[in-house]
């Protein structure tokens, strides 16, 4: 199948188009239609009529965006006009909502002048919180941004101009930087006189370039003090002084290429002219000015970044617009100016420089990013873009006067943020927050691993816990300078072999094992060579460590084991459990046992039941517990269907204030309405939290299935039952995974 048609299928297939309005309230009862509609809508229509700002509260303005074009100037297409530019607009929608939660309605104007556009927009107001003018040609566009922003009191902002201007200048920021050039200092050829090559001129200006150390040129070469042909009154405003007349003439020396022309624009002879380390930015789509290949092909210390995702330093428009929207709806900015768009320069050039998380590295074929020549943009798809540029953004507006609506709490905002990116980032940052209250230390017996010391570094740095690293000092020191790790003295390195203690470790394990047939020589290889979990647990156990937290490169038995040797279950538990902290967009739900118990009885389902209960508490849930069958309450008279109901009347009588009900199916346990309908007599009454399962095969095999096939966000395993806190790592868990489980051990040690 052609890209072509891949493209036309994608487009037609189903729903047409790429959006659809979903309304964010009920309308499933007379009730709902009454208050949705007539007569309760006059409610807050009164209220808006006497007061304007109430529109903020009662009605979607204040996270609705226009995309509004006439189709004019259209991604590489031209002018193809109003509505066969529509399906870019309802594209530019799916971006706003998919990376900054923001809805946008696209309207497409069927005008070329552009006084009509600026009438439309000024009409269309009271509906919008901001407008994102795309699409439209210069210098027209020019006239219609400058003259809203007069008229208007809601951010407009033109992407082609300044969401490019914003993504170059983060690189050219970051590109000076390695190679060690001030902003003041360098010359810059800017070719293409357009929408974008304006608005990059404009802020590289506002940065600090000289205005005399820039070169525009466009179709007719160098725009110069004095010239006629082609000329309107915002290219003059680059007309310079100067004797070069060419493209060729002015690249020559220059330190910096920006190009927002054409294909093949910049030759490798002009490369080959331009001073050491030079920097070219050819942003041309979908064809560069220069591709990276050509231009290294003529010199070795050539810095280069396109408009291209196959092509390291991608200056992708995504990067911007979603985000500074986001930061100007939030304090209700009333524009977006200048300081705005400068913040959001300085936070995408900082983020840059940040390590680079591993889920942004696997969605990029698992390569890694790190800051240098070719990385100095952060990748479109990094979530942390939101969560640094919309309050750099909101800051600014504050700062500068233009926030209708000012963020008290900025650190409370990031929180916000992140619960926009789903349940998950909520409930993750209630838990590492819960544990930065109070960090706790926690040992890792694997110290010598990549993911483990760059997880440390994150834990300290966050102030999450404080890690113990477990193994031979020389290796592991010389493993954090080569990945450039720098923990100031704030982390624990012990080697087994020479700890003070690993004697004393020995009796002990011999003590709690010589009845099992250990011999305390035995004790002693294991202590100081043969088993750093087993050290670890011992640590945890001794009270030098406060939770364990091991598995990346061992087996899962390979890690309980040595913990119910050396620590325990509690008292009184016939096993200890595990359990999966299953995160979906709009529902958190506990599952267990997932990982330990194969074939529990009905004594083991119960305290799996009550462990979970305990768990869903220390991470403020409520728990309600479904205890899952085949069967729906007595409808099959089978020795495992009363298995499980017999745990249920386990948990009433050794816990009677839990909310419990089975055995049950898994969609009477999930889907509120069957239980309601058909099974009113239930102590459920809505949808359970906590799902039990009854052997092993169903609990790993559903939870499995639910992560890679249905989406969910599988954190754990988590350990319940042990005497202290231990939990496991999965052999494939990156970085983030490891910070994550390093939450809840601590939260665990809290509560401990």
């Amino acid at each position: 199948m052609s890209k072509k048609q891949d493209a036309l299928d994608y487009h037609s297939s189903g729903r047409k188009g790429k959006i659809e309005v979903i309304p964010s309230k009920p309308c499933l009862t007379q009730r709902d239609l009454s208050l949705a509609y007539s007569p309760g809508v006059a409610e807050p229509c009164l209220e808006i009529e006497k007061n304007p700002e109430d529109a903020y509260k009662y009605t979607a303005k204040g996270n609705l965006v226009a995309v509004l074009s006439n189709g004019t100037a259209v991604l590489g297409l031209g002018n193809i006009g109003a509505l066969a530019g529509k399906p870019v607009m309802e594209g530019k929608g799916v971006l706003f909502k998919r990376f900054a939660d923001i809805d946008v309605f696209d309207i497409e104007v069927n005008s070329e002048d552009p006084d009509e556009v600026i009438k439309v927009c000024q009409l269309l107001e009271p509906t919008f919180g901001g407008i994102n003018l795309e699409d439209i040609k210069a210098p027209e566009c020019f006239y219609i941004e400058e003259e809203l922003k007069k008229t208007m009191n809601i951010p407009v902002f033109h992407d082609d101009q300044h969401g490019t201007a914003i993504i170059s200048a983060a690189g050219l920021i970051n590109a000076l930087e390695l190679i060690g050039k001030k902003i003041e200092e360098v010359r810059l050829v800017v070719n293409g006189a357009g929408a974008s090559a304006i608005a990059c001129a404009n802020l590289a200006i506002s940065l600090g370039l000289k205005q005399e150390n820039l070169i525009m040129c466009d179709t007719k070469g160098v725009i110069y003090k004095g010239r006629t042909e082609g000329m309107n009154k915002y290219k003059e405003r680059f007309a310079v002084d100067t004797p070069l007349r060419t493209l060729e003439e002015a690249a020559n020396g220059a330190d910096v290429l920006f190009g927002l022309s054409s294909k093949g624009a910049f030759t490798p002879e002009m490369v080959r002219g331009m001073a050491a380390n030079p920097i070219i930015f050819a942003m041309a789509n979908p064809d560069p000015e220069i591709t990276p290949e050509e231009a290294n092909a003529v010199r070795g210390d050539v810095l280069i970044a396109t408009g291209r995702s196959d092509y390291p330093n991608q200056v992708n428009n995504v990067l911007g617009f979603p985000f500074i929207f986001r930061g100007a709806l939030d304090v209700r900015a009333t524009t977006i100016n200048e300081e705005m768009k400068k913040a959001a320069v300085f936070a995408l050039a900082e983020l840059a420089r940040e390590e680079c998380p591993d889920s942004v590295c696997r969605a990029y074929g698992n390569v890694k990013f790190s800051f240098g020549r070719d990385y100095i943009i952060p990748k479109p798809f990094d979530p942390r873009a939101l969560l640094r540029v919309a309050p750099a953004v909101a800051k600014a507006a504050m700062e500068s006067g233009v926030a209708r609506q000012p963020i008290a709490d900025m650190d409370r905002y990031v929180e916000l943020l992140e619960s926009l990116q789903g349940k998950a980032k909520e409930t993750l940052r209630m838990i590492i927050n819960k544990a930065k209250s109070d960090p706790k230390r926690i040992v890792f017996p694997e110290g010598d691993n990549e993911k483990i010391l760059r997880a440390s570094q994150i834990l300290i740095e966050e102030g999450i816990a404080k890690p113990v690293l477990v193994g031979n000092q020389d290796k592991i020191k010389a493993l954090m300078n080569e990945l450039g790790l720098d923990f100031n003295g704030s982390v624990q390195i012990i080697d087994p072999a020479s700890f003070e203690r690993s004697e004393e470790y020995a009796q002990e394990l011999f003590r709690l094992r010589q009845r099992k047939g250990l011999t305390l020589s035995e004790a002693r290889r294991i202590m100081t060579r043969k088993s750093r979990t087993h050290f670890g647990c011992m640590m945890v156990h001794m009270g030098d460590a406060d939770s364990l937290l091991s598995g990346i490169d061992t087996h899962y038995p390979e890690t309980i084991r040595p913990a119910l040797e050396v620590i325990g279950k509690k008292q009184g538990l016939s096993s200890v459990h595990g359990l999966y902290m299953m995160v979906f967009k709009n529902r958190i739900v506990l599952m267990a046992d997932t990982t330990v118990c194969i074939e529990p009885t009905a004594e083991e389902l119960a305290e799996t039941a009550i462990l979970a209960a305990e768990k869903a508490r220390m991470l403020e849930i409520e728990p309600t517990i479904a205890m899952l069958s085949f069967s729906n309450f007595g409808s099959v008279n089978h020795p495992q269907a009363q298995k499980v109901k017999r745990a249920v009347e386990i948990v009433k009588e050794k816990a009677p204030g839990l909310i419990v009900d089975g055995e049950m199916q898994s969609d009477t346990a999930v889907v509120t309405e069957i239980l309601q309908k058909s099974f009113p007599f239930a102590s459920l009454k809505e949808a359970a939290n906590i799902l039990i399962f009854p052997d092993l095969n169903s609990g790993n095999i559903c939870y499995k299935l639910l992560h890679h096939l249905g989406g969910a966000e599988a954190i754990g395993p988590i350990l319940m039952g042990m005497k202290k806190p231990v939990h496991v790592l999965q052999r494939g868990d990156d970085v983030s995974d490891i910070v994550n489980m390093a939450a809840i051990a601590v939260v665990d040690a809290q509560n401990s």
